[in-house]
């Protein structure tokens, strides 16, 4: 056959991170993905230093994307979960500093 290359067996870092990228969004949230994306970079240049004696470079693509996908959304998650509770209670402190304390209190009760 013309034109496929001969790859090696796939790297076992390219396995890794992989694996880990998926972890990173079931059972293992953000330390998943931070193993996804170190050991994916390891991947891409062990693969690239073995000079096509090892495969597995769509592999440790994928688990780097999963990786950083996976950080992305703990980090947008973490930032929701922190405005969620620093938000009510800046509020509660501006309420309670101003003139209209009495009034934003309570909606402040109701809102939670």
């Amino acid at each position: 056959m013309q034109g496929v290359s001969q790859e090696g067996p796939s790297s076992s870092m390219a396995i890794v991170s992989l694996v880990a990228g998926i972890l990173g969004f079931t059972f293992l949230p953000f330390i998943g993905s931070i193993v996804a994306v170190i050991t994916g970079i390891m991947a891409r240049r062990e693969i690239e230093a073995s000079r096509g004696a090892l495969g597995g470079q769509g592999l440790a693509t994928a688990g780097l994307v999963l990786g950083w996908v996976g950080v992305g959304l703990s980090v947008l998650g973490l930032c929701v979960f922190g405005a969620m509770f620093a938000l009510p209670f800046c509020l509660a402190l501006f309420g309670l500093a101003s003139d209209y304390g009495s009034t934003l209190i309570p909606l402040l009760i109701i809102a939670a």
